[in-house]
């Protein structure tokens, strides 16, 4: 398997698309570490996929916003599992409301969450690798959102922006060190907000896949094989890229 020998991290991993590209990397030969929010019986059936892989498996119970917590996280790992050379910043939110009426709290709550999170597991993990000369892959969850004024969800576009840039300071930065960081923006994922927002909204779902050239919507499993793509050995050259997945919705203006 063509990740014998690696080791990942994956924030949000309780979440559809964590808890796929969890299974995705740990099918091709990747001991996994993963962090969210919830309790750490809601990690044991993730555990038990994993293990039944012959992987190795941890969770730890991480607010990603809080860099003491996630700087503890990357090394607690380190220390049962080894260092982590494949780093997935995937964690996130996103909370319906427009630039009126969005709160500061709100507004806080996304910058910290979407972009400060993913900063901090990327650069301190990042940081880890050099410390050890050792390389690896870095992948942050963006979205095309990223490019569009969205009004329902103004916060979760600015902070997504910034994904983008954050994205290619720290491929510049770590480049010569061996790291790839790309970015990946998966489009309308049947799952998490996505899903939600179809239940909320009766017919969107039909509507989305309507307007999408290739006429459905993507799974997390989609997503998690493309992060895998980004974290293969043969990827050798590319950083600070954008990988969109979006079903072809954005060849519209």
């Amino acid at each position: 398997m063509e990740l014998n020998g690696s080791m990942a991290i994956i924030s949000g991993g309780l979440g559809d698309i964590g808890r796929a590209v969890a299974v995705e990397l740990a099918s091709r030969g990747a001991d996994i570490g993963t962090c969210d929010i919830h309790d750490e019986v809601k990690s044991i059936a993730l555990a038990e996929q994993i293990e039944k892989l012959g992987r190795k498996f941890c969770y730890h119970r991480v607010d990603i916003s809080r860099f003491s917590e996630v700087e503890q996280w990357i090394l607690d790992v380190h220390g049962k599992l080894g260092t982590p050379n494949l780093i997935i910043a995937n964690a996130g939110i996103a909370k319906f409301s427009t630039m009126r009426q969005v709160t500061v709290d709100e507004w806080d709550q996304h910058i910290q969450v979407n972009l400060n999170g993913a900063f901090y597991m990327a650069r301190t993990a990042a940081n880890l690798l050099v410390a050890g000369k050792k390389t690896g892959r870095i992948v942050l969850v963006g979205s095309p959102a990223a490019d569009f004024a969205q009004t329902k969800i103004a916060a979760y576009c600015a902070s997504k922006a910034g994904i983008s840039s954050l994205c290619r300071c720290l491929a510049a930065e770590y480049a010569a060190d061996g790291i790839l960081i790309n970015e990946i923006r998966p489009g309308m994922v049947d799952a998490g907000v996505s899903a939600a927002e179809f239940i909320r909204n009766p017919g969107l779902r039909e509507q989305v896949i309507e307007q999408m050239p290739v006429k459905y919507l993507i799974e997390p499993e989609d997503v998690a094989c493309q992060i895998a793509h980004l974290c293969h050995p043969t990827n050798r050259h590319m950083t600070g890229s954008i990988l969109t997945m979006d079903g072809g919705l954005s060849l519209h203006p």
